[in-house]
Formats: C-alpha cells, structure tokens, sequence
C-alpha cells in the first residue's frame, strides 16, 4: 500500500494580463474579430479597447490562451505584446466581453499620451535591489507611489509606500500635484496592478516637475513573477472572481 501524500494535481487554467498603449482608429473591425476569435477559442475574460491602445484580461487552458497569443502577434501593433501570466484551478470570469472605451484607463487627462513616449520603467530585480539597499544606484532615496484605488491597496502594498486613498484613478493627479513637494531629491517609482495605471501616472508626475520618476515595469504582477514577495506585504487584489493573488501568483484563501 503506498501511503505518500498525494500530491495537488497542478492548476490547469491559464490567466493573462496585458496592456498596450497604441493608436488605433479601427476599434469596431478590431472588436469584431476579437469577439470571432475569443469566442472561438472558448476564451473568457475582458478585452477593452480604445484609440489610446489596448487591456486585456484572459483565462482558459494553456493551449487556448497560446493560440490566442499566435494570433494576437500577428497583428504588428500587438507583436510585442507580452504578457503576465498566473494560474488558477477554475476560470475566474463568466463570460467574455469586448468593450469600446475612451481610455483603457479613465484618468481623464488627455495630455497624457503614454502611446507617444513610454515612461521611463525600472525592472522588477532592479527595485528589489533598491529597496534592498535602501537607495537607488545613485545613492537617492526611492519612494514608492501605489497609484490603486483604497480597496486594492487594503488587499496589500508595497512597505512604505505613498497611497492617497482615492476611490478612483481620476483622483490620482490632483493627489499627488498637492503632494508634490515630498518628492523633491528622491527618486520616484509608481506601481499599480499590471503596469497601466503606474504608466499614466509618472507621466503625469514628471509633467508637473517630479524630475526623477519611473514606473514598475509590469506592475505588482510582473514583480510577483520574476521577485516574489520581498517587501510586500499582504496580497495584490485583482479585477476577477479571484479577488487576490499572493505573491506566489496564486489565488488568495482571503479573498
């Protein structure tokens, strides 16, 4: 009689999350053949798209979520899209749906054009490395800005970090041009979930005279992927029936 502990079979359904800034001017063609193919591909999640670029959110098997991709690249405005990825036993939306909107993130700032000029970015090893030795690698302080509404933020956040307590990312820039002065001489680097929000916002940052601002390449999730959880704490909440992950990418028993 074998009496191993039998080992948890391995979560089988893949989770995708991915962003572009770029200009498009086809959206209800491009809607149309994304609707066709997530639909063909039994896919489910969020697709939103907007002249600014586009956001998506995906779950299914592996393979599906691999053609998907094959296909996406094809389009040479996506071709370098790549994605988070994080697993889960079951697919954590009910349906799937492709939706027009102004922004793929309402700010409501429409000098921001992060499809013109990304924001400079600094890696996920690289911060860890910097909050690791408490400065960056001039010597300056860093300070973190979690750009995320009130309810991600109480789900977990960086140590230390700069979080205004906004109810909805439109509130952001006022926040923290009156806060502006506390970041003058230090290094700044603003995160949120997957990259989008954190993008907009040291743009916004360096435009009202933050002179050394960067964003978190790939967010939280990409952090979780390739660092862990050093200087986490708590879990990152995410926008589907997971709630949140913790730092091991996995569903969160709290939520």
């Amino acid at each position: 009689m074998d009496d191993r502990t039998p080992h948890a079979m391995p979560m089988s359904i893949l989770n995708i999350s991915a962003y572009k800034f770029v200009a498009l001017d086809d959206l209800e063609d491009l809607r149309a053949h994304f609707v066709a193919r997530c639909d063909a591909l039994a896919l489910k999640g969020t697709i939103l798209l907007a002249p600014e670029g586009i956001n998506l959110f995906l779950a299914a098997p592996r393979e599906a979520i691999a053609s998907f991709m094959a296909w996406l690249h094809e389009d040479a405005r996506f071709a370098d899209i790549a994605p988070k990825e994080s697993l889960s036993d079951d697919v954590p939306f009910s349906r799937m749906r492709v939706r027009l909107k102004k922004e793929i993130i309402t700010m409501r700032a429409p000098a921001i054009r992060p499809g013109a000029g990304r924001a400079p970015h600094v890696l996920p090893t690289d911060l860890r490395r910097w909050l690791d030795q408490g400065h960056d690698d001039d010597g300056r302080e860093v300070v973190l800005v979690d750009t995320r509404n009130d309810y991600e933020v109480a789900a977990g956040t960086f140590e230390n970090t700069v979080e205004y307590g906004i109810a909805s990312f439109t509130a952001f820039p006022d926040a923290v041009a009156a806060d502006r002065a506390r970041f003058d001489g230090k290094t700044v680097v603003s995160f949120c979930t997957g990259g989008i929000r954190c993008e907009k916002a040291a743009i916004h940052m360096a435009g009202i005279g933050i002179d050394r601002v960067f964003q978190l390449e790939g967010g939280i999730l990409k952090y979780f992927e390739e660092v862990g959880g050093a200087h986490w704490r708590g879990d990152c909440f995410v926008f589907d029936d997971r709630g949140a992950v913790d730092p091991g990418l996995a569903p969160s028993p709290a939520a």
